[in-house]
């Protein structure tokens, strides 16, 4: 008489699956930082369980692997040095899932850091000299607008004042 192999546990499958969520989320954060709402986002669309990914982003947490704090930070670095305004990041950390309270903490660089970035950003792209008619000024603070600057920054940084 033959014995049969004892059947698996149904148990044992939604290990394997989270198994495959926890590789797939390890995956995406090798590459770089996610908030916890992109992750969600990325791994529910792969078709992972909302039960399994939820567990999953909290098992990360716990190992602080996953951290909307860390994400943050580096977010406002990269986006900064790539030439936006506070304005524009913050909406887009709100996009991404981050708290009021993480964007200020983060956001929160003197006054005068964000008048030399607009400054910096405005002459990268139209040069040194201010706008000489209304129409250039228009498209100066239009540009430096999109970018995320405020219109005290951007006034200032038209104006060419060097008071802060």
């Amino acid at each position: 008489m033959r014995r049969s192999r004892p059947r698996s546990k149904p148990n044992a499958i939604e290990v394997s699956e989270r198994d495959e969520v926890r590789r797939m989320a390890l995956s995406l954060l090798a590459r770089r930082e996610h908030s916890s709402r992109e992750l969600h986002f990325k791994l529910t669309a792969r078709g992972c369980a909302e039960s399994d990914v939820v567990a999953v982003l909290a098992t990360l947490r716990g190992e602080r692997l996953l951290s909307d704090d860390r994400f943050a930070e580096a977010y406002v670095a990269s986006r900064r040095e790539r030439g936006y305004g506070p304005l524009r990041i913050e909406a887009e950390l709100r996009e991404r899932g981050i708290g009021d309270e993480t964007i200020a903490a983060y956001l929160d660089e003197s006054e005068r850091d964000w008048l030399d970035r607009a400054r910096a950003v405005r002459e990268k792209r139209f040069g040194t000299a201010l706008p000489g008619s209304a129409a250039e000024q228009a498209k100066q603070i239009r540009f430096l607008n999109y970018r995320g600057f405020g219109s005290a920054h951007i006034r200032k940084a038209l104006r060419g004042d060097t008071e802060r």
